[in-house]
């Protein structure tokens, strides 16, 4: 198996220099030695160890939902590579529970969770997480962390989150917010806005939708029936590699107009992350109880006893 510790990413992106190694020292070693498992990427046009940067980031965000061990964790949006479902096992320990809820998107999923060593813990499940097939508070916690982009419409959001607050008496949600504080940041959002107009013109259909201001994710979770009781932002500074999509795809536009703007608008973002790399933008990080009586957080920590699993 090849191992993450190869000493290949002292400088990952334009302006940032820390190793991965370095940032993994001030995590739980645990969690260091999970990711030790998983071997590195041969990817077009991201560096091998992206992956793990990716799961590094989710783990930082997801240290703030209060994730113990033997919770139930239903995760919608898990993606095909596991991302944030790799961290949300390890932080539910061997008693615990993810069931990770996606539609399509499997490819790499099942065989990046086994590398990890956390196969026993996680449960996937393809379906719409519009129509969740649990009882109602069959689980702890229900999370959707950087989900929210891929759900097309507010009105799907709503939903979904409607039947997030449906099966767990609280939910958390992490998703970047359209904010640069620095040129990294920036770069990645003049790349990532991009893929909204790109993927309608290609596939037919919106998806990465552009990133929602932390009050607007306030106000779906609200008509969700929701009732926010924390909310926060976090700035991880950590590289970000998954904004990108290759000059070909947007060349593949039939509208001249609308191929012409975009290709400019693309060499723009490009040069920006040549320049400057990309960063995660800072993080909106929300907690919603499904009404005011579930607003104790102790019942999102694993302190209650789930229905069902």
């Amino acid at each position: 198996m090849v191992r993450l510790w190869a000493g290949l990413c002292t400088l990952t992106r334009p302006g940032f220099t820390d190793s991965f190694e370095s940032q993994l020292g001030q995590v739980d070693p645990s969690f260091a030695a999970v990711l030790s498992k998983i071997p590195l990427r041969d990817d077009h046009q991201l560096p091998p160890d992206w992956l793990h940067w990716e799961m590094l980031e989710r783990y930082r965000v997801l240290e703030r939902a209060g994730v113990e061990a033997g919770t139930r964790v239903l995760e919608v949006g898990a993606g095909g590579h596991a991302i944030a479902t790799v961290p949300l096992a390890h932080l539910v320990g061997e008693s615990g529970r993810v069931v990770a809820v996606e539609r399509e998107r499997w490819t790499f999923f099942q065989q990046t969770v086994e590398d990890a060593g956390m196969g026993g813990r996680v449960l996937p499940m393809a379906c719409d997480a519009r129509r969740l097939p649990f009882p109602s508070e069959t689980f702890n916690l229900a999370a959707c962390v950087h989900g929210v982009r891929s759900l097309r419409s507010e009105a799907i959001m709503v939903e979904v989150f409607r039947e997030m607050l449906r099966v767990a008496p609280c939910l958390f949600l992490a998703e970047s917010l359209p904010v640069a504080r620095n040129k990294a940041q920036l770069a990645h959002l003049e790349m990532y806005n991009l893929r909204e107009e790109i993927f309608e013109q290609v596939l037919g259909h919106k998806d990465d939708l552009h990133y929602k201001p932390l009050e607007g994710l306030v106000d779906l979770l609200k008509e969700a029936g929701g009732t926010v009781v924390e909310s926060r932002v976090l700035d991880t500074g950590l590289p970000h590699f998954l904004a990108f999509l290759p000059r070909e795809y947007v060349e593949r536009i039939q509208d001249d107009t609308v191929r012409m703007d975009l290709l400019n608008r693309w060499e723009k973002a490009n040069w920006l992350l040549e320049r400057h790399g990309a960063e995660h933008p800072p993080v909106g990080i929300l907690v919603a109880a499904g009404s005011t009586k579930n607003s104790d957080l102790l019942l999102c920590r694993g302190d209650s006893t789930p229905k069902g699993l």
